[in-house]
C-alpha cells in the first residue's frame, strides 16, 4: 500500500518506521521538503520511504496518517489540499494537546467536541480512523510488554475504513482492537492520552500502555 505520514516529528518516525517494515511504501510530508528533520527521519525509516510536501505525500498515497502536531492538524491538512483526501482512509494518531510551562499538557478540545471530529468535518469526502493516539510512540509498532500486548481502540464512521485499520494494527502488532464506534468515540480517546501521560509522572514510567481486562 502506498502511504503517506504527514509530520516529521517523534509519532511520524514510529508509524513511517512501522509501515515500511511492514512492506509498504511510504512518502513522509513536511511543511519543508528540505527540512533537516525531515532528512534524518528518512534516515532512520531507510529505502523504503522517501519524502515530499504535504501535498505531494498526500496526492500519491492511498491511505494517509496524520502524525502532526494536534492543535497544528487543520492547518497542515489545508496545506495539502482538502480535495486530495476524497475517497482515502485517513488514521489520525493525533491529541489536541496544548503544552504548559510548569505541569502536565491539558486539551484544546473536548469534552462535547473533539479533534476527531473537526478532521472528518473539514474532510467530509475523507474516512478518518481515530488510532495510535492513546500509547508513547516507541509502543506504536510491535508494543512489547510483560504482561502481554496492549488493547488499541479506535473510532471513526466508515466500518470499511474501520477495518482496513484493524489489519494495519494487526500487521503493527496489536491483536486487540476495540472499536468504540462513530468518530465521536474521539471525545474519549482523545482524553485517555491525558490519562496515559499523568499516569506516566505519576509512576515516573512512560513505557506503559492501557489494556482492558476480561473474564
Amino acid at each position: 500500500m502506498k502511504v503517506a505520514v504527514l509530520g516529521t516529528g517523534d509519532v511520524g518516525r514510529a508509524l513511517a518506521l512501522g509501515f515500511a517494515t511492514s512492506g509498504h511504501t511510504v512518502t513522509v510530508g513536511s511543511r519543508d521538503r528540505n527540512s533537516p528533520q525531515l532528512r534524518e527521519l528518512l534516515e532512520a525509516v531507510g529505502p523504503k520511504a522517501t519524502g515530499g510536501t504535504f501535498a505531494e505525500a498526500v496526492a500519491t498515497s492511498e491511505l494517509v496518517v496524520l502524525a502532526t502536531h494536534g492543535v497544528a492538524t487543520p492547518e497542515a491538512i489545508r496545506i495539502a489540499g482538502i480535495p486530495a483526501f476524497a475517497g482515502k482512509v485517513v488514521i489520525d494518531a493525533t491529541n489536541p494537546l496544548e503544552f504548559h510551562p510548569e505541569g502536565p499538557p491539558s486539551l484544546s478540545v473536548g469534552h462535547s467536541d473533539s479533534l476527531g471530529e473537526r478532521i472528518q468535518a473539514l474532510l467530509p469526502d475523507a474516512k478518518v480512523v481515530k488510532a495510535f493516539n492513546i500509547v508513547g510512540n516507541p509502543s506504536m509498532f510491535r508494543p512489547e510488554f510483560p504482561g502481554g500486548p496492549p488493547d488499541m481502540w479506535i473510532c471513526g464512521n466508515d466500518s470499511g475504513a474501520k477495518a482496513t485499520v484493524t489489519g494495519i494494527l494487526h500487521e503493527f502488532g496489536w491483536p486487540s482492537v476495540i472499536d468504540l464506534g462513530g468518530i465521536d468515540g474521539a471525545r474519549l480517546l482523545e482524553p485517555l492520552c491525558l490519562l496515559w501521560v499523568r499516569s506516566g509522572f505519576a509512576i515516573g514510567n512512560f513505557n506503559i500502555a492501557f489494556r482492558l481486562l476480561r473474564k
